[in-house]
């Protein structure tokens, strides 16, 4: 008989996961690799990269190290073609890397705002163009999560740039859904305030205590909160899911963080 937890086995999958060094990434890749699945590692930094290969391989399971600035068109082509070369197949592509800094909406540039837009959202929808076909000539079906952020759905001060990234990305999400199936599925994680080096930067106690108390769970997410998520969307146990934002936030409706307004 077989056991509804055989349902989260990604056994013999290949997976690509940007952003993998550290964070959400990494633990994501740790995940899939308990999971049974082999992983391609990738992200700007190569001491990281090769942390979190180590950590897959302590598992038993195969991981490719590719450092790779997803902004970049040829390093995104590289990434796909070494999966590829490496392990012959390609059935799970999750778009973690992203991010950007808040600030008021006078202080942010166009440029600010073209920038953000490109790494959250153009850099995901290429990376997702690239590896579909190959994903269904390799293995007949495919997976696609985007790391998206409540951000994109709960709008607040210092967050322009960032919050329409996110809000694009989660559309985009849905779109996509549309396009690829029903051989690839395609969902988002709406991520909430979680332990991430990009937000310890520039949190203070005072500001965690406060996210806290505006947090139902009482507490700020863990990388691992949202890699629990992503294992299911990778997974069959996710079979009839696509097209879905999923929240992984501690059930936030409102805002965690108060940043200044615009100076009117």
């Amino acid at each position: 008989m077989t056991s509804m937890l055989d349902r989260f086995r990604l056994d013999r999958q290949v997976a690509i996961i940007t952003g993998s060094g550290r964070g959400i990434g990494a633990a994501t890749a740790l995940a899939f690799a308990d999971a049974g699945a082999d992983v391609v590692i990738s992200a700007r930094s190569l001491g990281e990269l090769e942390e979190t290969a180590a950590k897959v391989r302590a598992r038993g399971r195969r991981a490719l190290v590719v450092p790779c600035d997803v902004l970049d068109a040829a390093q995104r082509e590289h990434l796909v073609a070494r999966a590829l070369g490496e392990f012959g197949r390609l059935d799970i592509l999750v778009n973690n890397a992203g991010g950007w800094g808040p600030k008021p909406a006078l202080d942010t540039s166009d440029e600010d705002f073209e920038a953000c837009f490109r790494f959250n959202v153009t850099t995901a929808f290429s990376m997702s163009r690239l590896s579909v076909p190959h994903m269904v000539a390799t293995a007949g079906k495919g997976a696609i999560i985007n790391i998206s952020s409540m951000a994109g759905s709960h709008p607040q001060p210092g967050f322009v740039a960032y919050g329409v990234g996110k809000a694009a990305m989660s559309w985009m999400t849905q779109e996509l859904a549309q396009d690829f199936a029903p051989k690839v599925r395609v969902n988002a994680i709406g991520v909430g305030a979680t332990r991430t080096t990009a937000l310890t930067n520039f949190m203070t106690e005072d500001m965690e205590r406060t996210m806290a108390a505006r947090t139902p769970m009482a507490r700020l997410g863990d990388p691992e909160d949202v890699a629990a998520c992503a294992l299911y969307l990778a997974s069959p146990a996710s079979a009839y899911v696509t097209g879905e934002v999923i929240g992984v936030n501690g059930g936030i409706v409102t805002s965690q963080v108060t940043m200044p307004r615009a100076n009117i």
